[in-house]
């Protein structure tokens, strides 16, 4: 895989831009909203009618499968204009689908048993019910902005017969051109300043009705799918970590404490029969005390350091780059150092976990020569990559080391990105939401 460059982001909006793309967008979602109303409240009325008329023949159930199956192409429309109007993703749900090989009942009742399939038709039924009054609302807002604030040019061309009485008349602002167009051009500003509001209003009210039927139910699914996959991804992490800590423990400081007991013990049975020998033990025995004591800080690494507590994030990440195998630049956010600058004691343990293996990795397998740490704080999320000069060929399969990164970050609600080609450089790039 190789990294692809960011495009240029564009020029923001002037705000009278802005609400000028606003309000078309949402006039456009709208206007174009009764029509496709329309259509669905068609469909789901004489697809229902039909399939219930037809219900006590096999004919019925072949029916209301097919106007399901047109419901939900109605609501795929709908969906995509939602995109436009809440800005936010498209969320399409995860439709039933027939097994392989399914006959033809089983693929019949497929859809049937589908409940956002109901949800889509029952959006088709009703969307009508708001289409309707937000339609007029609306046609009537841009009448009166366009009417009230063009009435100038135009007042002289509108007939008046014997006994004609204004809107000014009747509110006794007196007769004639000049009261009416005075009248006439405040309620057409009036309006033209109040449609952005009306419009907005108008769309986010069929877009909530829409959303709550078609898109909801489906965010709140892959939320809990989400959040289940974060679960299992955090115990998986933590039992990886465990049983490496479990394993060094056992190879490592437990077989020295042993032969430490032995050791003592032999001492023991020297001191009268050979002290100098059991002098020569006890010396063993004190180097092999500080051996644990070294392998014992070395595990406690694995654990969230108390410097990363009292300290922050940065100083537990300047402690990793100076222990580190491979020389490592560490270039961090300047904000992240003060009180102020303080992340999530969850996610300054996330990040630092993050920091820690994947240095790990590089020492054990990249054969690199220098190596590269570098932690920044966007608008809603830490950034953390991690480059390195050496032979490259890094990937996120299970057994190596790179996927208990993945699971830490998965667990975080984050993404892991590794851009690794064969000959190097290797590129590991962490997005934790904060």
């Amino acid at each position: 895989m190789t990294a692809v460059p960011l495009a240029t982001a564009p020029a923001p909006l002037s705000p009278v831009r802005g609400l000028l793309r606003r309000l078309a967008r949402d006039t456009t979602y709208v206007l174009v909203g009764l029509p496709l109303a329309l259509v669905g409240f068609v469909l789901a009325v004489v697809g229902i009618s039909l399939s219930a008329g037809l219900l006590v023949t096999t004919l019925g159930l072949p029916i209301i499968a097919g106007f399901l199956y047109a419901a939900r192409g109605l609501a795929d429309v709908e969906r995509l204009r939602l995109a436009g109007v809440q800005d936010r993703p498209r969320v399409r749900p995860v439709y039933r689908r027939p097994e392989p090989g399914a006959g033809f009942w089983r693929r019949v009742f497929t859809p049937i048993r589908d409940a956002q399939s109901w949800l889509d038709l029952l959006h088709a039924f009703v969307q009508l019910l708001v289409a309707v009054p937000t339609f007029v609302v609306l046609v009537v807002w841009w009448v009166l902005a366009l009417g009230g604030t063009l009435y100038i040019t135009y007042d002289w061309a509108i007939p008046r017969g014997a006994g004609h009485q204004d809107l000014s008349q009747l509110l006794g602002m007196g007769d004639g051109p000049g009261p009416r167009i005075v009248l006439n051009t405040a309620i057409g500003l009036f309006a033209l300043f109040t449609l952005p509001l009306v419009a907005r209003g108008c769309a986010r009210l069929q877009a909530g009705l829409a959303y709550s039927l078609l898109t909801g139910v489906a965010e709140m699914r892959q939320r809990i799918v989400t959040l289940e996959e974060q679960k299992r991804a955090a115990a998986s992490a933590e039992a990886v970590a465990l049983r490496r800590l479990e394993r060094d423990i056992h190879d490592g400081p437990q077989q020295r404490l042993v032969r430490l007991a032995m050791d003592l013990g032999r001492a023991r049975h020297q001191l009268t029969a050979d002290p100098e020998a059991a002098r020569q033990t006890l010396d063993e025995a004190v180097a092999q005390t500080r051996e644990t004591l070294d392998e014992l800080r070395a595990l406690s690494r694995g654990i969230a350091p108390p410097i990363l507590v009292d300290r922050g994030l940065p100083s537990a990440l300047a402690a990793l780059a100076a222990r580190a195998l491979i020389p490592t630049e560490l270039t961090l956010d300047d904000d992240l150092g003060t009180a102020a600058g303080r992340l999530d004691p969850g996610l300054e343990s996330t990040a630092y976990f993050v920091v820690a293996e994947a240095l790990t990795n590089v020492s054990k397998h990249s054969r690199a020569t220098a190596c590269r740490v570098e932690v920044t704080r966007k608008v809603g999320r830490l950034e953390i990559t991690v480059t390195d000069d050496g032979a490259g060929g890094a990937h996120l399969a299970k057994g190596h080391g790179l996927s208990g990164i993945a699971d830490r970050v998965r667990a975080a609600g984050g993404t892991l990105e590794v851009t690794s080609p064969a000959g190097g450089p290797t590129r590991i790039h962490a997005e934790l939401p904060r």
